[in-house]
C-alpha cells in the first residue's frame, strides 16, 4: 500500500487491502475553504449520517445514507454517494492529516432552489426524487474544495444517536468544538 511491499497492486490484483477501522465508526467536523461547515458520522462500511452546519444548503441533516467506502492508502479513505436529490459527492478524507477534500455536483436545481433540501430529508424522500426528476439537472453547479477536519472522534459504530438532531436544534458552538 505505501510503496513498502506490504501489498502491490496489479492489474489482476487492483485493490489494496481494506481495514476501515480507522474511519468507521467515527464522527469528524470539517470546514471547507469556502467556509461550509459539515458533519459526518461513518456509522458502518456502507452507510453514512450527516449534517450541514453552515453553507448553501446548511440546516440539512440525514440519516442512512448508502455509501461506497474505501481505503486509499495508510490514512486515506475515500467516501462516495448518490444522494435522492440527484446531487453526487466524493469525499476523500486524511483523519491523521486533518484534511479533506470533496467534490459536489448539485444539479441545476439544487443550485437555484437550494432551500428545498433544507430539512430531515429521510422524511422528505418522495419529495426530494420529484425535483430531482422534474429537474432542471444542467448544468450541474460543482463544487471542489479542501477542508479542515476541525473535531475527529470515534463514538462507535451502528449509534442512532450520534446524529439524531437538526443542526438548528443543537447547543450554540457545538460543531465548533476542536480536538
Amino acid at each position: 500500500m505505501t510503496g513498502d511491499g506490504a501489498h502491490e497492486t496489479t492489474v489482476q490484483d487492483p485493490v489494496p487491502p481494506q481495514d476501515l477501522a480507522g474511519i468507521v465508526g467515527h464522527r469528524f467536523i470539517y470546514t471547507y475553504a469556502n467556509g461550509w461547515q459539515y458533519e459526518m458520522y461513518v456509522k458502518n462500511a456502507t452507510t453514512i449520517d450527516y449534517r450541514i452546519h453552515s453553507g448553501m444548503v446548511g440546516g440539512r441533516w440525514v440519516k442512512d445514507q448508502q455509501v461506497d467506502l474505501v481505503q486509499l492508502d495508510d490514512d486515506s479513505y475515500k467516501i462516495a454517494w448518490n444522494e435522492p436529490t440527484g446531487t453526487s459527492v466524493a469525499v476523500n478524507v486524511m483523519p491523521a492529516k486533518r484534511r479533506l477534500h470533496g467534490v459536489i455536483f448539485f444539479p441545476h436545481w439544487v443550485e437555484e432552489h437550494g432551500e428545498r433540501t433544507v430539512c430531515y430529508q429521510n422524511d422528505h424522500l418522495d419529495e426530494m426524487r420529484k425535483y430531482r426528476d422534474q429537474g432542471p439537472t444542467y448544468p450541474i453547479y460543482v463544487v471542489p474544495e479542501f477542508a479542515k477536519i476541525t473535531l475527529f472522534e470515534y463514538v462507535g459504530a451502528d449509534d442512532d444517536t450520534v446524529i439524531s438532531i437538526a443542526p438548528g436544534d443543537l447547543p450554540e458552538g457545538w460543531s465548533n468544538r476542536t480536538n
